[in-house]
């Protein structure tokens, strides 16, 4: 070797040569040390939350509700009353916004880990998610007040007429978040398993 030529390391050389990553790369031109940690952990953590929440939205489509429909009036109204003042507890709340927070935070960190694909499925189950709080925030949360406002069981005289204007809506619209959140399962599902194809 002349002296005016500089050295350079095999390691890199080899590398340039044959077209592979050199060190401090994750194959696919980004930096393997701005891949974080907590996506992985985080992703697993929406995967549950969401799951939790297709599931409970889930129950009331196959049984809550169809056990409550074979009722009479007056039962249905008083059940529902009670149902919708005692899932407004901290353990709901924390999965309700939980699975918002922690898949909204999966996709950023996919993202920022170079994880394309699995940062896209990641946002889908976001926007699914949102789609599915927006249904409940303009639908049912407005017809549960509705029905706390007709007022203790007791003082109620027409409970078929508070009934109808709940019931059918109420429904249909869970049905929907259903669909929204079970689809949101399928999206997040498909992310962890692309997580762990790029993390072997």
């Amino acid at each position: 070797m002349r002296s005016d030529q500089t050295a350079v390391p095999v390691s890199y050389s080899t590398s340039s040569a044959f077209g592979r990553p050199g060190p401090g790369s994750s194959g696919h031109g980004l930096p393997v040390a701005g891949q974080s940690k907590a996506a992985g952990p985080v992703l697993v953590a929406a995967t549950i939350a969401m799951g939790l929440m297709a599931g409970l939205f889930f129950a009331f489509d196959v049984s809550v509700m169809p056990g409550l429909a074979a009722g009479d009036d007056r039962t249905y109204v008083t059940a529902m009353q009670h149902i919708n003042k005692s899932i407004e507890n901290g353990l709901f709340g924390l999965v309700f916004v939980g699975a918002f927070l922690a898949t909204g935070v999966a996709a950023w960190l996919q993202h920022k880990a170079g994880r394309r694909q699995v940062a896209l499925w990641a946002a889908a189950a976001t926007v699914l998610y949102v789609v599915a709080l927006m249904v409940t925030m303009g639908v049912n949360i407005p017809l549960n007040n509705e029905l706390a406002q007709a007022g203790d069981p007791s003082q109620i005289h027409d409970f078929a007429a508070v009934r109808t204007k709940f019931e059918g809506t109420w429904v249909a619209a869970n049905m929907l978040r259903t669909l929204l959140c079970t689809a949101g399962l399928v999206s997040l599902t498909r992310a962890l398993v692309l997580h762990g194809r790029s993390s072997r």
